[in-house]
Formats: C-alpha cells, structure tokens, sequence
C-alpha cells in the first residue's frame, strides 16, 4: 500500500455512531475532523436501537434511583460515582436531543411518553415512534452534525492502528481507503468505534463491528477493563438472518410473554419479575429452553395484538419479511450478542491511560455498566460520555513531537472470520466453561500464527481469556464450571504485552 500524510490542529474522532457524533459537537469551537468507515448513520448500533433512552424524566423518578438500577444490575461492578454522574447528567442529555430535533413520543402535555424496561424500577425510557428511537435520534444528531462549520466528514475510512509519539502519547491514526493508507496526525484521538457483536454468529448488531478499536489500542498499550463481559439479548428474532433482527425489551415491557413450544410461560418460574428479569437472567432461561429441544417465543397476542404495526413498527416489519405476524401468534427468538460491557478503560471525561488518548461509547468501559447493563442506558451513555470525552479532548494541547513506530492491524479473510464467530458463539456465549474456552483459545493461536495482529483475534482474544480467567458467574458472564458469583466482586484490568495479556490490579 501506499502512504500519505496529514497534519490536522485539531480532533480525530473515530467512529460515526452517537457517541462519535456527541464527541465532535462537543469539542466545539475546537476544529474536529470526524472519520468513519460507512456513511454516518450505517453500519453502527446506535442506528438500530429500538427501546430508546433512559433518564429520570418523571415526577415519580428521580437520577438518584435511576442510578441505583444501574447500580444493581451491573452486580458488583459499577461505579457508583459514574452512575450517579450519568444519572444526574442523563435528563439534560435527552433533552438535548430533542433539540437537536428527536421527535421523541409526548403526550398531550408535551411530557416524555416513557416506558419501563426490565430491571428499571421506574418508567424511564424516553421512546420515539415505539420502537425507532435509534434510527430517529440518529437522524436528527447527523443533521445537527453536517450543518456544524467546526466539523469535516471523512465517511469510507478504516482504522488501520494508532499513532504515537516519541513518548508513547497518541498522536493521530492510521487510516486505510481504498487500499491507500493515510497517518492523521492529530492533537487527540477520540475512539468510538463501537462494540463487537461481528464476533459472533449471532448478533443483533452490525456484522462489521469487529472490536478493532480495541485491538488498535491494545496494540498500542492501552488498559482494557472487563473484556470477559459480553450482553446477550434474550430476544433476538429467530429467523436465520446475520445480523439477527432485535425485538425489543419494550415489548415485553408492555406485557409481552415468554413460551415455550407447548406455550408453557416458563419465566414466572425463574425470576420474581418474570419477563422483566435482568437480561442475563432472561437469555439464559431462553437458552435453556432451546436447549431442551421446548423451543422460545415471545407471545404479544394480548398485550399488543392488532395495534402491533403502529406501536412497534420496526420489529412489526421484521416479522413480517419472515412471513410472521407477532399480532395474532407467537414468533421464535433466541439469545444473541448484543452489547460489549468491556472496553478501554477511561475516566470521567473519556480519557484512557494513553496520553492524547479517548474513548466513548461501547469501545469504552466507562464504570457504568458493570457485568451487565441496565437496559436503555447504552444510548444514553453514549450521549453523556461522548460530550464529556469531545469537551476534554478539545482542551488539549501542546506540539507535535516525532512518530514513533506504529503497529498496523492486519485483517482476517472472510471464511476465517466465519469461522471465528461459530466458536465465539459456541464457546463464549451465553453459557461458558473451561474445556470450550480452551478450545476456542487454541483455535486463537492458529488463526494468530497465520494473522498477527489481526484485530477481529485481538479482540476475541481478550474476551476468552479474561473469560477462562474469571472463574465465576456474574452478571453476562455464567460458567457452568463456576455457576456461583465469588464473595468479593472484582474487576478485570488488562494490558496488551509482548502478545500476551498482562493483568493490573483492580
């Protein structure tokens, strides 16, 4: 390949899902050049979201017990600082958005329509057009984004690795464009590059989300915090598709019901809440039933029924290109990775432990999710601490010192990438052991010897072993060897040397 060179006084932000569009208008007036590798709006998770954004906007709620959910759910690893933080800042956030023009749903008042989500103990969940709140938050932030002089559009960019100095800081990207590669040298670096739900074979997320932001930056010595933790969604649509269509928990928010085969409801037996049980519970006990050969469906035929195409639309649609109708018989759905917890490890204001280095959203493990994220609050992550990681970035300054060496991700062909995500799916799902991640860890050695420095196995890698390593079950993370959560709950931190995971104290 070729290589160019460029020089912006200014921030390079990577990625082009809420938290990348958060961080640029934040960084304002501050010059910022906004890279992603599809057009804005396409191949990011922020677009296909469906239940909407969760902020206590209510007389009866209050950021104090939306902070406690969040709390709760993450079982054990939350901060409560940053959830308390996120919570207090969440209200101004949604109300930012709308703005910015998200027509989210009011009533005649003018007030939220808000809905409850498992694990909330409140209506909290700002939603627009009932289930099409990604897609219409998305819409009206790129609007707000294109009309904004302070920021340039690069769409059809590939992050190639990062940048550093002759002191370790980071100092720009290597980007790749057809086939021509180009070093952005930059004043700071802002990672939102999305989770990695291309890993696996079942996903409700966009294919091409491969974790290669994190390989980058484990590549270039950045702390990572709890890879091992990985959100499967209980219901994604059963249907045979990559990626596999999401129903959304509002539905079950609604009144929606869970059966098996002979329509047995079988979550009243597993959780107090039922339905409305934490997520990991929810996956496992579909899973459960699947395995069994009973079979999963989600039943709305009394809680939603013929007002099914106007209320949830998005998912109404996906049922019925499977020949489907989810208003008058239950439809299959399965377990599917849907929200990576880990990520680079950050502070309040998105900084990592990479000088010149940021990261927001999902690609960032910010404290507030924990081992398993409180439903709704991904958006709203997104929102908060990508403004607060493009306001840090802009403030930092200095001059340019000499590029050091950068280390290029390689990319993995397509029919072993296929293969990967089968054994990622079979071996680091919903249900984990020792002798399976094992397997998948030596299959990782293979492809690693063919590809170094992959960044689809650099960010597989993370997750298996600091899954074989975390011998407990918590939150996302069950293993059937260790089916118990140990006394004393601890985070992971990782770093990235000499090809082998270091572990910090946590």
């Amino acid at each position: 390949m070729t290589m160019d060179t460029q020089h912006f006084d200014g921030v390079l932000v990577i990625g082009g899902g809420l938290a990348g569009l958060s961080a640029a208008l934040a960084a304002a007036p501050r010059r910022v050049r906004l890279v992603s590798p599809a057009p804005l709006g396409e191949a990011c998770s922020s677009s296909w979201a469906q239940g909407g954004v969760a902020a206590a906007l209510s007389p009866e709620d209050s950021p104090a017990l939306h902070a406690a959910d969040t709390v709760a759910a993450g079982a054990g690893l939350v901060d409560p600082g940053r959830a308390a933080l996120l919570a207090a800042e969440g209200p101004g956030a949604v109300r930012r958005l709308a703005s910015f023009g998200a027509p989210f749903d009011r009533d005649r008042q003018g007030e939220f329509l808000l809905s409850r989500e498992a694990a909330h103990g409140r209506a909290r969940v700002a939603r627009v057009g009932g289930d099409r709140a990604g897609q219409a938050i998305m819409a009206a932030v790129i609007g707000r984004v294109r009309r904004s002089a302070h920021v340039e559009v690069l769409e059809g960019w590939r992050l190639s690795g990062l940048l550093q100095d002759s002191l370790g800081a980071v100092c720009g990207a290597l980007m790749e464009r057809n086939g021509v590669l180009t070093a952005m040298r930059a004043t700071a670096v802002i990672l939102a590059t999305g989770g990695v739900g291309g890993l696996y074979a079942e996903t409700t997320t966009p294919s091409a989300l491969l974790g290669e932001g994190l390989a980058a930056a484990a590549l270039a010595g950045a702390t990572l915090a709890d890879p091992e933790f990985v959100q499967f969604h209980p219901t994604a649509l059963d249907i045979g598709r990559d990626p596999a269509p999401l129903i959304t928990e509002a539905l079950r928010g609604e009144g929606a019901w869970l059966v098996n085969a002979a329509g047995e409801r079988f979550m009243t037996s597993q959780h107090p809440d039922g339905e409305l049980a934490p997520r990991d519970v929810v996956a496992r006990a579909i899973h459960a039933e699947r395995e069994a050969g009973r079979g999963a469906f989600l039943d709305a035929r009394s809680a939603v029924g013929a007002h099914f195409p106007k209320a949830f639309p998005t998912v109404f649609e996906a049922c019925r290109s499977a020949g489907l109708d989810p208003g008058v018989a239950p439809v299959p759905v399965a377990p599917a990775c849907h929200y990576h917890m880990g990520g680079l490890l950050t502070d309040a204001d998105g900084a990592t432990t990479l000088a010149g280095l940021y990261a927001a959203g999902e690609c960032a493990s910010s404290g507030v999710h924990g081992a398993n994220r409180l439903a709704s609050n991904s958006l709203l992550e997104a929102a908060v601490f990508g403004a607060r990681a493009g306001r840090a970035a802009s403030r930092r300054l200095g001059a340019p010192r000499p590029l050091a060496q950068t280390r290029k991700l390689s990319r993995l062909p397509e029919e072993d990438l296929q293969a990967l995500r089968k054994a990622m799916s079979r071996e680091a799902g919903v249900i984990r052991e020792a002798a399976g991640l094992e397997r998948l860890l030596s299959r990782l050695d293979l492809l690693g010897a063919r590809f170094p420095d992959a960044g689809p196995l650099i960010a597989a890698r993370l997750i298996a072993e600091c899954a074989l390593e975390r011998r407990e079950s918590r939150g996302a993370h069950f293993r059937a060897d260790h089916p118990e959560a140990a006394a004393e709950a601890r985070r992971t931190l990782v770093r990235l040397e000499a090809g082998s995971l270091s572990r910090k104290a946590a």
